[in-house]
């Protein structure tokens, strides 16, 4: 019973319980953990305390012993507890709740963070003095550097871009609660978490490359080190812990910024432009841009998640585009949406999956190797499927009908009760179809010409209900007919010869946008229609950009490298990075499956042409998928040979 009490304070591991018991248990241990960990004495004595207050609901009396020297801010010295008045003290308590649930021990009055954030939120460049302010006022992702001419300067920038542009999405969080409260459906983190899990992370990965000698707080590295994957749509035990305050983790990052600048400036210079490769220890610095932007993607997908009163629009994000026509619950083809989506032939041929350990850009392990895979001609729908078709499904019962879902998915609709996409929110009745489109930070008119956002499980139960209508056998793209599709000037052949031919490398968000490259790289702040971009040289939209496109191979790796084991079995070469062993190598499992082309939120490598990415099927992302004919076998990867009939590896 006592370590699994200590497993909810502090989290699952064994070597965290193992840890915090021996803390607890023995004084002498308890003082040398504390001379490490400055917080971690006030933290402890708060956790336990609090621990004993977890059964009944949050007290007024409670919330006043617990801060009655005042909430705890930030300033520019740090932390500091505000003085109160007997009157303001009873004004900031939270108010007594009706019910209670074991996350609220979180909740202690952190008012700062209620309404727009002060100047002191960022806790490196404010945006209107960081790289990426357009003259507008509105903030836009930097291109990727080229790793073959370093310098400190561009370094410091692409950093400084990407610190802010992550603080600046966190401020769209209205009050303390999300920052705790966890996710609708409970399979992630609160906040809190990816709030101090990215500076985490820099501090760790720099340590094991040897760039840096210690670290900044080791209590901290290590709650915020190790996030989680969605294994289960039911696996709801991911919560039950009590966190630092915003105010000791925002602290927390004012102090690894400096310690990442220090690095920037200390090893990089303006003078020489150096180059950067994979066995670099500097190679650490650029994976943490690189995750960092990772996370700023899936957190705010998570934001997009959260009850709309709990967060706000941050002054400077990229606008949404305008809507092509007059907003209505009651959409017709070829008014709000295209009339029809043909199925464009796409000629076939050997296409050569890997980027080469040589190409001047940070990458992924995933992306290294070769493969080349023999693909047939195929057809492909146009446009990704748009919110105005995917009503058509809807309303036609589409969530009533078992036959459309794969067995997984059918137990995952019926878990979840869902019944149209979870960004879709009703504006009336059930059963009248009408809805409005939450975005991140808004709920607005429904963009019926914009492509749904939808996860694995949808996309393939669609593309059912639409074989039985029009008699066809549609599917998902594979990888390398997703490859073909796009324009053979950002081909991965193109790009192995000349890397600019990757725009990531030479184009800012700002000129994805005006140069109509696509919705990449935060040209837009959400969705745009899916005639907005002009089509790839096979005819079809959105390749790149906009939302990521679902795909039917499961996730895997390429040849090429050391050898690596799959359920005990060789199935592939495979080279992993030692700083990062297990960034990709726990997903071959035949339960991921790949997501490809980017979003308008994807920004950095995400957005390069060689990125490979993947989720499991239940998880939502801002993703939604197209439509495929072939009449030869799928050009695709399965590691789950079951996959393909049956989808039921859950069990």
């Amino acid at each position: 019973m006592l370590n699994y009490k200590f497993s909810r304070l502090f989290g699952r591991t064994q070597q965290g319980i193992r840890k915090r018991l021996l803390v607890h248990c023995h004084p002498q241990k308890q003082q040398q953990y504390e001379l490490l960990n400055p917080l971690s004495s006030s933290m402890k004595s708060r956790t336990l305390s609090s621990f004993s207050k977890r059964t009944p609901p949050i007290s007024s009396s409670a919330a006043a012993a617990s801060s009655s020297a005042g909430p705890t801010v930030p300033s520019k010295q740090g932390l500091t507890k505000t003085p109160t008045s007997a009157s303001a003290s009873a004004s900031a308590q939270p108010e007594q709740l009706s019910y209670y649930e074991d996350w609220m021990v979180n909740l202690r009055g952190e008012h700062w963070l209620n309404g727009t954030r002060p100047d002191t939120w960022f806790t490196g460049k404010h945006p209107s003095k960081c790289p990426g302010l357009m003259p507008d006022g509105t903030f836009t992702s930097l291109p990727m550097p080229r790793l073959d001419r370093v310098t400190r300067s561009a370094t410091q920038d692409y950093f400084d871009n990407t610190w802010t542009f992550y603080e600046m999405l966190f401020a769209g969080l209205n009050s303390e609660e999300y920052f705790y409260r966890p996710p609708p459906h409970g399979l992630r983190h609160p906040q809190i978490f990816y709030y101090g899990h990215t500076p985490c992370l820099y501090i760790n990965k720099l340590l094991v490359s040897g760039v840096l000698k210690e670290g900044v707080n080791p209590y901290f590295e290590s709650i915020y080190e190790t996030g989680v994957d969605e294994m289960l749509w039911d696996d709801m035990h991911k919560n039950d812990m009590i966190w630092p305050t915003v105010a000791e983790t925002h602290e927390y990052r004012q102090q690894v910024y400096q310690v990442v600048t220090d690095v920037i400036q200390t090893h990089l210079s303006d003078d020489t432009p150096q180059k950067v490769t994979w066995d670099d220890p500097m190679w650490a610095l650029f994976m943490g841009f690189e995750h960092d932007r990772i996370h700023f993607e899936t957190s705010s997908v998570l934001f997009r998640e959260a009850p709309l009163e709990l967060v706000q629009k941050p002054k400077g994000w990229p606008q949404h585009a305008a809507l092509t026509a007059d907003p209505t619950h009651y959409p017709e083809r070829g008014q709000e949406y295209p009339e029809s989506n043909p199925m464009l032939p796409v000629k076939g041929g050997d296409v050569q999956l890997g980027k080469p350990r040589k190409f001047p850009s940070y990458g992924w392990d995933n992306e290294y190797g070769t493969r080349t895979v023999k693909t047939p001609n195929f057809h492909a729908s146009k446009y990704m499927i748009t919110n105005g078709e995917f009503l058509e499904f809807v309303k036609d019962g589409g969530y009533r009908t078992e036959r459309f879902w794969s067995e997984d998915g059918w137990g995952w609709r019926k878990f979840r009760n869902a019944k149209e996409p979870f960004f879709w929110k009703w504006d009336g009745p059930q059963g009248s179809f009408r809805f409005k489109l939450r975005t991140i930070f808004e709920e607005v008119p429904m963009p019926w010409d914009a492509p749904v956002c939808v996860n694995h499980h949808e996309a393939k139960a669609y593309c059912a209900w639409k074989s039985e209508i029009d008699s066809e056998s549609y599917r998902l793209p594979t990888e390398t007919e997703w490859n073909l599709m796009k324009n053979k000037s950002i081909s991965l052949e193109e790009a192995r010869k000349n890397p600019e031919a990757d725009p990531i490398l030479t184009k800012s968000g700002s000129d994805f946008a005006t140069e109509q490259i696509g919705n990449l790289n935060m040209a837009y702040g959400a969705e745009t229609p899916v005639t907005m971009f002009p089509p790839s040289d096979t005819g079809h939209c959105d390749v790149m950009g906009n939302v990521w496109e679902h795909c039917e191979d499961n996730f895997n790796p390429l040849e090429g490298g050391l050898v690596s084991f799959i359920g005990g079995e060789h199935m592939c070469n495979y080279e992993i990075h030692p700083v990062y062993d297990d960034f990709s190598l726990p997903c071959y499992d035949g339960r991921h499956d790949m997501i490809l082309g980017g979003s308008f939120i994807s920004t950095g490598d995400e957005a390069s042409t060689f990125a490979r990415f993947h989720f499991r099927r239940h998880f939502l992302q801002h993703s939604g998928f197209r439509l495929v004919t072939s009449n030869d076998d799928i050009p695709a990867t399965f590691l789950n040979e079951d996959y393909q009939n049956d989808d039921s590896e859950c069990e």
